[in-house]
């Protein structure tokens, strides 16, 4: 069992140097990425997965040159190759190599890279919570694109780092709204009722947030409202939680320096988390 990687078409050793010093991926940023979650060998929603490729790729006017089918392949080409069966896939696509000029050039093929790592769910961390980093958002407005420019996601991150929290929860400024985590979607609790900003421009569309608000709470008969809040009202939550496809649903007991609720994780919080290992588990099985 060992990570490996793959590159336009080959399994490949993670060291080895293939990047071209004139990538776009590399220059400008200009590309998008997605991380898959492998659960006993299985890919868990791939197909969501490759839905948000697909369309960031559209919304960056990339020319998509690889189907569902070969995209699904090739992960389970690293799964079996590598033998983890619990970990995480990458993978990213450029625009392509081509002389450096920010217009888009003509003529280039987009470049497929890839890589997979062993992981394991942080259980310790979901039973007892986690603190969180309240910090501006300073990122670009087209936060929906899943893109390469993460600048703006890896300061908030280092900042939290430096407070000694786990992850940063960004708000933006001129309206003192809460948006989201630097990696990951940010939901409070208040009176039974789960809170989480709306899908638009200033967000990404989290797998995990999705599979909670279409597959999951719903099962649930939880009640859940797409509503911007601010920092303040978050801080007087009930619970608190964050979501992504490598934390799956983890339990939040301070922002900014505020203890959450009772500050353990809470009951709607524990139920997703249930529910959603259970999803996981049949899917996986």
């Amino acid at each position: 069992m060992r990570p490996l990687g793959f590159f336009d078409g080959r399994i490949v050793e993670l060291d080895e140097k293939i990047v071209a010093m004139e990538d776009r991926g590399h220059q400008f940023g200009d590309g998008i990425y997605e991380a898959t979650r492998i659960y006993n060998g299985k890919c868990f929603q791939l197909k969501r997965h490759l839905d948000r490729c697909v369309r960031s790729l559209r919304e960056l006017k990339i020319p998509i040159v690889y189907t569902y089918e070969e995209l699904e392949e090739i992960h389970y080409s690293l799964i079996q190759a590598s033998g983890i069966t619990n970990g995480f896939i990458y993978f990213q696509i450029t625009r392509g190599t081509a002389p450096r000029e920010h217009g888009f050039p003509k003529n280039v093929i987009p470049h497929l890279s890839m890589f997979i790592r062993p992981m394991q769910t942080k259980t310790e961390l979901q039973a007892v919570g986690v603190k969180c980093f309240l910090t501006p958002d300073q990122r670009w407005l087209r936060c929906d694109i899943k893109s390469l420019n993460l600048l703006g996601n890896v300061l908030a991150k280092q900042a939290a780092h430096d407070a000694k929290c786990f992850e940063a929860v960004m708000y933006r400024e001129d309206k003192n709204l809460i948006t989201e985590g630097s990696s990951s979607n940010f939901f409070i609790v208040k009176d039974e009722v789960i809170w989480t900003h709306p899908i638009n421009n200033l967000i990404l569309k989290g797998i995990t947030r999705t599979i909670l608000l279409e597959d999951i709470i719903p099962s649930l008969n939880l009640t859940i409202l797409e509503k911007a809040f601010s920092p303040e009202f978050a801080q007087k939550a009930d619970e608190a939680f964050i979501t992504s496809t490598s934390l799956e649903v983890m339990p939040v007991i301070s922002l900014g320096g505020k203890i959450i609720g009772d500050g353990k994780p809470g009951k709607i919080t524990q139920k997703l988390q249930r529910a959603y290992r259970e999803k996981a588990h049949q899917e996986c099985k």
